[in-house]
């Protein structure tokens, strides 16, 4: 088997694993609104990085990490009983901001971007301006000749 395909493997494995030990088994109090979003296992196996998105404050955010580098023992042990091979990788866990930085592109766009809705739509004007050209200027050149 390609060492890669073992490391994506191995990857989803854990972040199945540690993704339903979060929601069903940790009792931290610190531990809040995580969700694992995606797993990167190193070459040789024996280092996985777990990227989390948290939702709430920056505080909130690090005391999540916090409580969840404190529990990685319990979640290695976890995945003990799940996967066999010779070295576990060890959990290291990362904050993903990709959640946080679509949702500040998506206010981004709704403020600049004109809603499609009828309030949106004003009358057309007569007027000739860079908004508004004129007729035969749209016209394209082949319909002029």
């Amino acid at each position: 088997m390609d060492s890669s395909r073992r490391a994506q493997k191995l990857a989803e494995i854990v972040r199945e694993v540690v993704g339903m030990a979060i929601l069903r088994e940790l009792k931290d109090p610190r531990i809040r609104n995580a969700t694992v979003t995606y797993v990167e296992v190193s070459g040789d196996l024996r280092l996985a990085k777990v990227h989390v998105s948290v939702m709430g404050t920056e505080t909130q955010q690090q005391l999540t990490l916090c409580g969840l580098q404190s529990a990685a023992g319990f979640l290695q042990s976890k995945l003990r009983e799940r996967v066999e091979t010779r070295y576990l990788p060890k959990l290291t866990f990362h904050l993903d901001q990709g959640v946080k930085k679509s949702i500040a592109v998506a206010q981004i766009l709704k403020q600049v971007l004109p809603s499609s809705g009828p309030a949106a739509e004003s009358p057309p004007s007569s007027e000739t301006s860079p908004e508004n050209p004129p007729e035969d200027f749209l016209e394209s050149p082949s319909e002029n000749s």
